[in-house]
């Protein structure tokens, strides 16, 4: 029998202090079904290196432990050291910086028995208000993006890291978001083989290990309108024999709208993704389900054992790649305090003058990332919109009095207002959070406040409250938190940092 449950991957999420105490059950169901890795979303970093060393202790076979760590391993991973988005390191111009990047975040992902990062984004940012990309991705200019992506899987993978080049063919032309259903791309074929596809054609030359598929319809690539995942024309034809990829093929998340709108559900997506030419499945929602409908169609010969079998060989050269070697090598105090560093520099003003320096300030946070989540829905890279105190906290360590008001009324220190979101669809911010904005920045004028704004999303979406400065520092993570809040303490000559 082919052991088709090993090309699952589930996701274990942690609990809110850190640990992953309610995933239990759900990790001993999979085992016990034999999947061949796991997908991680959240937890404390001795939590999560506790975890993968017992999944891979009990498994029948060597697993990938994989998560999303596209702005470092801080990005999910509580104690770790979080950095900027991919499109503000790509926005320094240091090629340099970005190897260390994905060094220092392979070398803390290792730590942790984290051996698969699914990084980086290699879909073109067109400028567009794309409802899937934000800052996530390197820029517009398709030669430009493959030359950053192969310098961060090169550096990433020399660590003992899977690197994962996504979301392929590419996801920057898209105006719909699949997570909430289906999604399409009508660019000419000439137009997507000519820009579109240069960075995973990059990304294949630096032998990366894995390659993501987007859940969307690219017309001019399969007349027949199927999303990529379920493609044999995008898979099997201009993937892997057209383009020459021998690597490891999965899906985005299984959960998502815009492919179980093109099947029945998740097991029928699931062998349909497969029988495309995919080789691992992420993120299904019932794995026992998914796993027996696996099971089904390979009784019936709708998976032919065959290939599937080559799928499961393929896991297994890449999961013993990837396993654990005699002697890590572990980030050093340098390399956390370069990680600082490394936020700060890209932290920067959009609009206005330099605001004057302050001793005490009054901080607004108008956070409009429910907004972003579109519905409810939220991507799992999406930031915890629960937790703000990092502002404050660094604020405070940098000798600055922080005090969070509700509005710009009844105070007489300096005014920041601190707007998280950003990358909401189909418009950056909801209209109630930018009324926010304006009010409190209207009363602090009023009232001759200094007032400030500190932008937590991409630099183009930096809404216009007149003429007031506003700081980009491109992602609401704490890490950019951190380093606004060192931006503001500098000014006043005593805080940590400088400005960018």
């Amino acid at each position: 029998m082919v052991p088709v449950a090993q090309l699952l991957v589930p996701v274990l999420t942690a609990d809110a202090d850190g640990r992953f105490t309610a995933a239990r059950a759900r990790a001993d169901e999979a085992l016990a079904l034999g999947v061949g890795g796991f997908l991680l979303s959240g937890g404390d970093q001795d939590a999560v290196r506790g975890l993968a060393k017992e999944l891979q202790q009990r498994s029948r076979t060597p697993l990938l432990i994989g998560a999303d760590l596209e702005r470092g391993a801080g990005q999910q991973f509580a104690g770790a050291t979080g950095l900027p988005p991919l499109a503000a390191v790509a926005w320094l111009g240091d090629l340099e910086a970005l190897r260390r990047a994905a060094r220092l975040t392979a070398r803390e992902a290792r730590t942790m028995g984290v051996n698969w990062n699914l990084s980086p984004v290699c879909d073109l940012d067109l400028g567009s208000p794309s409802p899937v990309l934000g800052a996530r991705a390197f820029g517009p200019d398709g030669a430009t993006v493959a030359r950053l992506a192969s310098a961060w899987i090169e550096a990433c993978q020399a660590e003992g890291v899977l690197a994962c080049a996504k979301h392929f063919p590419g996801l920057g032309r898209v105006t719909e978001d699949p997570h909430l259903g289906p999604a399409e791309v009508r660019a000419p074929r000439d137009v997507l083989h000519a820009e579109d596809l240069a960075p995973f054609r990059a990304a294949f030359a630096a032998n990366v290990a894995s390659v993501m598929t987007a859940h969307v319809a690219y017309p001019a690539l399969d007349p027949g309108g199927l999303p990529a995942t379920l493609s044999r024309e995008m898979i099997t034809w201009l993937l892997r024999q057209q383009l020459r990829y021998d690597g490891l093929v999965v899906t985005d998340a299984l959960d998502m709208r815009g492919v179980l709108a093109a099947a029945a559900d998740e097991g029928d997506a699931a062998v349909r993704a497969l029988a495309a030419g995919c080789d691992m499945v992420l993120a299904p929602s019932d794995v026992a389900a998914t796993a027996a409908a696996l099971d089904r169609a390979l009784a019936s010969h709708a998976l032919d054992p065959v290939r599937v079998q080559q799928s499961v060989r393929r896991r297994l050269k890449w999961a013993q790649w990837a396993s654990p070697p005699n002697d890590w090598r572990r980030p050093a105090a340098t390399d956390v305090m370069w990680g600082a560093q490394l936020a700060d520099r890209v932290v920067h003003l959009v609009r206005g003058e330099a605001p004057p320096a302050a001793d005490a300030l009054d901080v607004l946070v108008v956070d409009d990332a429910a907004h972003g989540a579109r519905d409810g829905v939220l991507d799992r890279l999406a930031v915890r919109a629960d937790d703000r105190a990092a502002l404050f906290d660094t604020l405070r360590a940098g000798g600055v009095a922080a005090r969070a008001v509700d509005d710009a009324h009844g105070g007489t220190d300096a005014l920041a207002v601190a707007l998280f979101g950003g990358d909401g669809w189909p418009a950056p911010y909801s209209e109630a959070a930018l009324g926010r904005v304006r009010a409190a920045v209207a009363g602090a004028e009023a009232h001759g406040r200094p007032v400030t704004v500190l932008h937590f999303a991409h630099p183009r979406t930096a809404p216009d409250v007149g003429g007031v400065p506003v700081v980009c520092a491109w992602s609401g993570d704490r890490a950019m938190q951190q380093a606004a809040a060192r931006w503001l303490a500098a000014r006043r000559g005593g805080g940590v940092g400088a400005p960018a």
